[in-house]
């Protein structure tokens, strides 16, 4: 079995909760039995989640070596320059890591996303700016730690695809999940 939810923010992608931890789990969605989070969205980030009760599937989507393509939504603080945006594609260092390449386009507006709840904080006199990236690789904090190296602080994180499936395709609103249709789940694996 193969699910996706629309993981909203505030939730941490893990069914057990943190000792003290102020977030909420996946365990309150009603999700099928013996499921596991396919990788991970940390709570501060919403978008697209995938599931499965099957083994071998986070290797096979999750897996550097595999060139895997994951997109991203992210609202930086001020416009980056193509100079930011160059810096980005090719790879930055965060931790002693250099990012490989990704695709980097700054939007033209904003996406079409259900307003965060909290809000984002709203900055009257610095600018923001919407950004996508696709990346073929997952290192914790990965695009929020990509984007303040190249001096754009992430405010607002959300994972838009994986492989060639779109969560605003699935119709889901945040905290809503389905199982994936044949189709669907070979869209994942495209690349």
């Amino acid at each position: 079995m193969l699910c996706a939810i629309y993981k909203p923010y505030g939730v941490l992608s893990q069914f057990t909760p943190e000792p003290g931890s102020r977030w909420r789990t996946l365990a309150e969605f009603g999700l099928p039995p013996r499921v596991y989070p396919l990788g991970r969205l940390d709570a501060d980030s919403e978008g697209l989640l995938l599931l499965s009760d099957e083994p071998g599937l986070n290797t096979r989507l999750l897996n550097p070596a595999r060139g895997h393509p994951r997109t991203y939504w992210t609202q930086v603080e001020r416009v980056p320059d193509a100079t930011a945006l160059k810096q980005l594609a090719a790879g930055v260092d965060i931790k002693g890591h250099h990012t490989r390449p990704c695709t980097v386009q700054l939007f033209d507006g904003a996406p079409d996303l259900p307003p965060r709840d909290p809000p984002v904080r709203f900055r009257k006199n610095v600018p923001d700016a919407w950004l996508e990236l696709t990346l073929t690789e997952g290192k914790n904090r990965q695009v929020r730690r990509m984007t303040a190296a190249v001096g754009h602080p992430t405010l607002r994180l959300h994972r838009a695809t994986m492989g060639r499936l779109k969560l605003a395709e699935l119709n889901l609103l945040p905290g809503a999940w389905c199982e994936l249709n044949a189709q669907q789940r070979a869209m994942v694996f495209e690349v």
